[in-house]
Protein backbone atom coordinates (compact mmCIF):
# COMPACT_ATOMS: atom_id res chain seq x y z
CA UNK A 1 0.00 0.00 0.00
CA UNK A 2 1.41 3.39 -1.21
CA UNK A 3 1.25 6.46 1.24
CA UNK A 4 -0.47 9.12 0.06
CA UNK A 5 2.47 11.81 -0.76
CA UNK A 6 1.33 15.37 1.03
CA UNK A 7 4.37 17.14 0.58
CA UNK A 8 3.60 20.92 -0.28
CA UNK A 9 4.27 20.55 -3.50
CA UNK A 10 2.08 17.87 -4.47
CA UNK A 11 -0.85 19.76 -3.03
CA UNK A 12 -0.10 22.73 -5.03
CA UNK A 13 0.34 20.81 -8.32
CA UNK A 14 -3.80 19.46 -7.45
CA UNK A 15 -4.75 23.28 -7.55
CA UNK A 16 -6.58 23.76 -10.90
CA UNK A 17 -6.12 27.24 -10.51
CA UNK A 18 -2.09 27.01 -10.44
CA UNK A 19 -2.65 24.59 -13.48
CA UNK A 20 -4.99 26.51 -15.65
CA UNK A 21 -2.58 29.64 -14.87
CA UNK A 22 0.09 27.51 -15.95
CA UNK A 23 -1.74 26.59 -19.53
CA UNK A 24 -2.91 29.65 -20.18
CA UNK A 25 0.74 31.16 -19.36
CA UNK A 26 2.20 28.44 -22.44
CA UNK A 27 -0.52 29.46 -24.77
CA UNK A 28 -0.24 33.13 -24.23
CA UNK A 29 3.48 32.41 -24.60
CA UNK A 30 2.76 30.93 -27.81
CA UNK A 31 0.66 33.34 -29.56
CA UNK A 32 2.84 36.34 -28.01
CA UNK A 33 5.77 34.68 -30.05
CA UNK A 34 3.61 34.87 -33.22
CA UNK A 35 2.10 38.30 -32.75
CA UNK A 36 5.58 39.81 -32.06
CA UNK A 37 5.95 39.67 -35.84
CA UNK A 38 3.12 42.40 -35.86
CA UNK A 39 4.54 44.44 -32.83
CA UNK A 40 1.58 43.20 -30.98
CA UNK A 41 0.98 41.06 -27.80
CA UNK A 42 -1.86 38.75 -27.39
CA UNK A 43 -3.70 41.55 -24.96
CA UNK A 44 -3.35 43.91 -27.67
CA UNK A 45 -4.71 41.73 -30.17
CA UNK A 46 -8.17 40.64 -28.22
CA UNK A 47 -8.35 44.40 -27.47
CA UNK A 48 -8.47 45.23 -31.07
CA UNK A 49 -10.46 42.56 -31.93
CA UNK A 50 -13.20 43.12 -29.37
CA UNK A 51 -13.57 46.79 -30.94
CA UNK A 52 -13.20 46.17 -34.61
CA UNK A 53 -17.29 45.62 -35.18
CA UNK A 54 -18.30 47.93 -31.82
CA UNK A 55 -17.32 50.38 -29.84
CA UNK A 56 -17.51 49.76 -26.23
CA UNK A 57 -17.94 51.06 -23.17
CA UNK A 58 -14.60 50.62 -20.92
CA UNK A 59 -16.96 48.80 -18.12
CA UNK A 60 -18.51 46.79 -20.66
CA UNK A 61 -15.17 45.77 -22.59
CA UNK A 62 -13.98 44.76 -19.00
CA UNK A 63 -16.81 42.81 -18.69
CA UNK A 64 -16.43 41.05 -22.01
CA UNK A 65 -12.83 40.52 -21.62
CA UNK A 66 -12.78 39.14 -18.11
CA UNK A 67 -10.97 42.06 -16.31
CA UNK A 68 -10.99 44.37 -13.79
CA UNK A 69 -11.49 47.87 -15.45
CA UNK A 70 -8.23 49.19 -13.67
CA UNK A 71 -6.35 46.20 -15.54
CA UNK A 72 -8.41 46.80 -18.81
CA UNK A 73 -7.08 50.59 -18.49
CA UNK A 74 -3.47 49.34 -18.15
CA UNK A 75 -3.83 47.20 -20.99
CA UNK A 76 -5.37 50.17 -23.37
CA UNK A 77 -2.54 52.61 -22.38
CA UNK A 78 -0.24 51.24 -24.94
CA UNK A 79 -3.08 51.08 -27.95
CA UNK A 80 -3.94 54.86 -27.12
CA UNK A 81 -0.72 55.63 -27.22
CA UNK A 82 -0.10 53.93 -30.65
CA UNK A 83 -3.44 55.77 -31.86
CA UNK A 84 -5.03 52.50 -32.60
CA UNK A 85 -7.98 53.04 -30.03
CA UNK A 86 -9.25 56.21 -29.38
CA UNK A 87 -11.29 56.98 -26.03
CA UNK A 88 -14.86 58.71 -27.03
CA UNK A 89 -17.11 60.55 -24.23
CA UNK A 90 -20.02 58.32 -23.67
CA UNK A 91 -23.63 59.51 -23.17
CA UNK A 92 -22.94 59.87 -19.22
CA UNK A 93 -19.63 61.89 -18.41
CA UNK A 94 -18.48 59.54 -16.61
CA UNK A 95 -18.67 56.54 -19.37
CA UNK A 96 -15.76 56.37 -22.22
CA UNK A 97 -16.35 54.67 -25.23
CA UNK A 98 -13.34 52.06 -26.94
CA UNK A 99 -13.02 52.69 -30.32
CA UNK A 100 -10.70 51.63 -33.14
CA UNK A 101 -9.06 53.80 -35.00
CA UNK A 102 -7.87 53.71 -38.71
CA UNK A 103 -4.49 52.79 -37.67
CA UNK A 104 -6.25 50.53 -35.20
CA UNK A 105 -7.41 48.64 -37.89
CA UNK A 106 -4.57 48.24 -40.18
CA UNK A 107 -2.41 46.75 -37.14
CA UNK A 108 -5.44 44.40 -36.95
CA UNK A 109 -5.14 42.94 -40.53
CA UNK A 110 -1.75 43.16 -40.56
CA UNK A 111 -1.43 40.87 -36.99
CA UNK A 112 -4.57 38.93 -38.61
CA UNK A 113 -2.21 36.54 -40.64
CA UNK A 114 0.12 35.81 -37.81
CA UNK A 115 -2.76 34.91 -35.13
CA UNK A 116 -3.97 32.44 -37.70
CA UNK A 117 -0.44 30.87 -37.53
CA UNK A 118 -0.78 30.54 -33.64
CA UNK A 119 -4.05 29.41 -33.96
CA UNK A 120 -2.80 26.43 -36.73
CA UNK A 121 0.24 26.00 -34.37
CA UNK A 122 -2.13 25.23 -31.49
CA UNK A 123 -4.54 22.83 -33.65
CA UNK A 124 -1.67 20.86 -34.93
CA UNK A 125 -0.02 20.53 -31.36
CA UNK A 126 -2.91 19.40 -29.78
CA UNK A 127 -5.31 18.02 -32.82
CA UNK A 128 -8.21 19.90 -33.93
CA UNK A 129 -10.71 17.67 -31.88
CA UNK A 130 -8.60 18.42 -28.35
CA UNK A 131 -8.80 22.15 -29.11
CA UNK A 132 -12.02 21.89 -30.11
CA UNK A 133 -13.28 19.69 -27.00
CA UNK A 134 -10.92 22.54 -24.44
CA UNK A 135 -13.62 25.32 -26.08
CA UNK A 136 -16.80 23.08 -25.31
CA UNK A 137 -15.07 22.62 -21.66
CA UNK A 138 -13.92 26.28 -21.26
CA UNK A 139 -17.72 27.74 -21.83
CA UNK A 140 -19.15 24.70 -20.11
CA UNK A 141 -16.70 25.60 -16.75
CA UNK A 142 -17.34 29.08 -17.13
CA UNK A 143 -21.15 28.82 -17.01
CA UNK A 144 -21.39 26.37 -14.25
CA UNK A 145 -18.75 29.00 -12.02
CA UNK A 146 -20.70 32.19 -12.97
CA UNK A 147 -22.71 31.61 -10.12
CA UNK A 148 -20.21 30.97 -7.38
CA UNK A 149 -18.45 34.38 -8.43
CA UNK A 150 -22.27 36.04 -8.23
CA UNK A 151 -22.97 34.69 -5.19
CA UNK A 152 -19.14 36.00 -3.38
CA UNK A 153 -20.57 39.73 -4.89
CA UNK A 154 -24.01 39.27 -2.21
Amino acid sequence: MSKLDTSPLVAWRGCTCFELRKLTRMVTRLYDQHLAVAGLKTTQYSLLMHVKHEALPVTRLAALLGVERTTLSRNLKPLLEAGWVTLQPGADPRQRIVTISAAGGAKLRAARAAWRKAQAALEQALGTAAVQALHGQIDLSMERLAPLLDAGLR
